[in-house]
Order: structure tokens, then sequence, then C-alpha cells
């Protein structure tokens, strides 16, 4: 029977040790903060949680436009809609700490070990445990996985308190709703927080070092996102450097490259991630990592030490919870012998939690623009969608690429309510190089939003 460690218990941790036993292997998971890692506990579980009570905040934003108007109890219109941000945030760690206890129950029923400790590599084979309960257990193992993940980055002259200025993992702590809520960062989880917290009611100023908001995203989506966001009152500082965040009392102040400061009662830092890489024993085992300290792995999860495999953040490969867990899949497939392909990141599909929600698959506009590939490009805009009417969506678009000559579909981007839902048909087109006409000639319930999916294909129709 083979013996497989897996240090770390987040998606690239669980979901490899899932695949190991299943195919027959005695697994250990050692796991230091909880079964879940940061996508369960911090991040992806907990944010969307938030970003979920947001969502309907603005669905009820919406309200008067589809003929609901709220009434107190003497009849006069009430307006006025107020979140109770402890209510919210211990609803957010209930439901995180239930699904870390679902996944601890699933590895038990599978077999599954798991060890609270820290694991770190003595060599290839071997891996020491510190555990939580006190003392070492040392394992030797034909294959070691390493699933450590990442941490929030941050700088000396922006130091988190855990009060006032705050990582995006210490926002749910909060009992009190800010007065103003700076968010210094405008990538995915910064205008993922800056779009929510505007939602809930509160005053948000965005501060974005590039030219526009989520400038790793789809041009056009990233230019809807913003307009959306100023014209529900956000303050948006574009091409604006963060040089330090102080606090004083109850005040946070930010204070820029060119000598502007910005105020608030709470600051948000959405700086990027750090790989948890360091003092894990890497060098002992032979395990390359790059400048930044990310572990270096090929498509099949495997590492410069023969038998070391890494999945998940600590790759730095793609950071996202499903490509975590693919490629913990992936190894455990690879190292056990059974049928594996490798990682196709042009087959990725991922999600932009905003208001609306931006979602992306395959090829994008600007590799297409660079002539990375040759592709016919279509936008529809949901304006023109029955339903979107229906439900007084205003913003949003389907846009689709596919080769020429061959129709083959080879990327999208939806940007509206539930994007990351109405990516799936796409995401399935890529996936199985469907053409343009085969997509469109699936049949589409009317009226729906995935009816402009199909109308996009068919618009990309040669006769």
């Amino acid at each position: 029977m083979a013996r497989v460690v897996i240090i770390g218990g987040g998606p690239g941790g669980y979901e490899s040790a899932l695949v190991a036993a299943q195919l027959g292997a005695e697994v250990t998971v050692v796991d230091a903060d909880g079964l879940g890692g940061s996508a369960v506990l911090t991040d992806c579980v907990p944010s969307k949680t938030l970003i979920a009570t947001a969502e309907l905040m603005t669905e009820m934003a919406g309200a008067a436009e589809l003929g609901i108007e709220s009434r107190d109890h003497q009849g006069d219109l009430a307006t006025v809609l107020e979140v109770d941000l402890a209510k919210v945030n211990a609803r957010v760690k209930r439901l995180a700490a239930d699904q870390s206890g679902d996944i601890a129950r699933r590895l038990e029923r599978e077999g599954v070990r798991v060890l609270r400790g820290r694991g770190r590599l003595d060599g290839p084979g071997r891996v020491v445990v510190e555990l939580a309960d006190g003392g070492d257990e040392t394992f030797t193992a034909d294959s070691v996985l390493v699933a450590t993940g990442a941490a929030p980055r941050t700088l000396a002259s922006a130091m988190p308190d855990g009060e006032r200025i705050l990582t995006w993992e210490q926002v749910y702590d909060l009992t009190e709703v800010p007065t103003e809520m700076i968010v210094v960062g405008s990538g995915v989880t910064g205008a993922e927080f800056a779009s929510a917290y505007l939602a809930l009611g509160i005053p948000v100023t965005l501060v974005s070092s590039r030219d526009r908001v989520l400038p790793g995203e789809d041009a056009d989506a990233a230019q809807v996102l913003e307009d959306v966001l100023k014209r529900r009152g956000m303050n948006v500082l574009s091409r604006s450097r963060m040089e330090s965040v102080t606090r004083s009392g109850d005040v946070v102040t930010v204070t820029l490259s060119d000598g502007r400061e910005v105020q608030g009662s709470h600051c948000i830092l959405a700086l990027g991630s750090i790989p948890n890489t360091t003092d894990i024993g890497l060098d002992s085992a032979g395990v390359i990592t790059d400048d930044g300290g990310f572990i270096k792995v090929d498509r099949v999860s495997r590492t410069s030490a023969r038998g070391v495999y890494a999945a998940g953040d600590c790759t730095g490969v793609l950071m996202l919870a499903s490509v975590a867990a693919m490629q913990g899949r992936i190894a455990m497939w690879h190292f056990l012998g059974d049928a594996v392909a490798p990682l196709d990141l042009k087959q990725v599909s991922s999600n932009v939690f905003t208001a609306p929600e931006i979602a992306t698959v395959g090829w994008s506009q600007r590799a297409i623009d660079e002539g990375e590939i040759q592709a016919e490009t279509v936008m529809l805009p949901l304006s023109g969608n029955a339903r979107a009417k229906m439900q007084g969506v205003q913003d949003g678009f389907v846009k689709l690429f596919c080769r020429p000559g061959t129709g083959i579909v080879v990327g999208g981007v939806v940007v509206g309510p539930r994007a990351s839902e109405l990516i799936h048909p796409v995401s399935l087109a890529v996936a199985e190089s469907i053409t343009a006409d085969q997509l469109a000639q699936a049949f589409t319930v009317y009226p729906s939003m995935s009816g402009s999916v199909a109308e996009a294909a068919r618009r990309l129709h040669h006769v």
C-alpha cells in the first residue's frame, strides 16, 4: 500500500487526500489551521457568504423599479435598509466552521488520518510533524504533497492591527458598521470587498495604483464594473499608489505617494499574497522555489524533488480554489498511476464576485488583441435580454471568442448577475471544443439570461 503524506488541509490537500484514498493509498493529512484551509475558513467561503448578504441588499435597492415599496407601521414610505454586521459576520463564521466540519467528516469516512500540527519535510520522503498537542511524529512516505497555501501580503508601512487596519482574513471580526471604508488594492480581492461593503450601505473609497479597477480582467468587463461602482457612489482613486496606512484613535489615514491623504474609520489591505513556504524544509528535500518563494511545479504538479508534489496557492500557478483542488487530484492520479491529463489553464473558469459579477474562461481579449491567437469576437449587451429587462438588469454583456474557419469556441466573458452560473455553458464549449454553431443550436429556456449565450453564438455563424 502506497503511503502518502499531505501537508496542508485546504482544497489542494483534502481533495488530493480523497483521490489517494479512493485509489487505495494510506493517507495522512497534516493540518495546521483547520480543514478547508483559507479557502473555507478565511477566504472564499466567508467572503462569498458576506457577498450573498450584499447581493440581497443590491436587489432590494432596485425593488422600487419593479414596483415594490416598503412602508412603516404608519403607512409612510420606509426606504432605509440597514445591515447588522455582527449578525452577518456571526453567520459567516458559522457557515465556514460547518463547511470545515463537513470536510473533516468526509475524510474520516474515507479512512484518511488527519493530524493537527505543522508539517515540514526532512528530506524527500520524510515528514516531521510538530503536533498541536505537543511532541513530534515522523513519517516515511512514498509521496509527499505540499499544499500549504498563502497568506495576505503586508507592508512595514501598512501593518494591520486587526481592529481598523485589516487584511481580508480579519474583516469577519467586525461587529460595528464602518462609517467609511477604505480598500487599498483594486485586484479581485479588493474589488470584491469594495463592492460588497458599498452594497451594504457603507461609503467606500477604493485606492487603485492602476488605470482602472481589475487590471488583470477583461477591459470591457472592468469598465462596466467601474462605471457601476461610481454610479452607486463609490470613490475610485485611479493611478493612486498607497505610501502608508496609519491609525489615530478611530481614524485611519491612507497616505498616497503624491502626498494626498484619505481618511476613514476602517481600511482593508488587499495587496496580494505570499506563499507559506518558509521553514517547511523545502531545501532539505531539494524542492526549488522561484524568487517569490512559490514552489515550481510542472503540469502534473511535480516539484524538482522526486516523489514530492505541490498544489494550490503555494505554487502561484493560478490562485483559485478550483485550480488548487485540480492540482491536488492530478498529483495523486499521476503518482498512483491512474489516468491523468496535465493541467490546462485555458479551461479554467473564474469569477469575480462583485455586483455585477464577472466570469471568464479560456483565451482572453488581451491575448487576441496581442496576436497570441486568432479569434473572432462578438459582444452582446444584456440590456436587450427579455429576462434581464424583467429583473431590472441594465448592466452587463456576453462576449464569445471563436476560431476563424472552424468556429470552435475558445473563450468567453459574462458580466451580470450570477455570471458565475452563466459561464458554465461557455466552459463546456471550451473544454469540449464545441463550435459556436453547436452552442447556438442547443435549446435555451425563454426567457432566460442564458439565452444571451446562445444568441451571441448565433451571431458568430458564417454561411
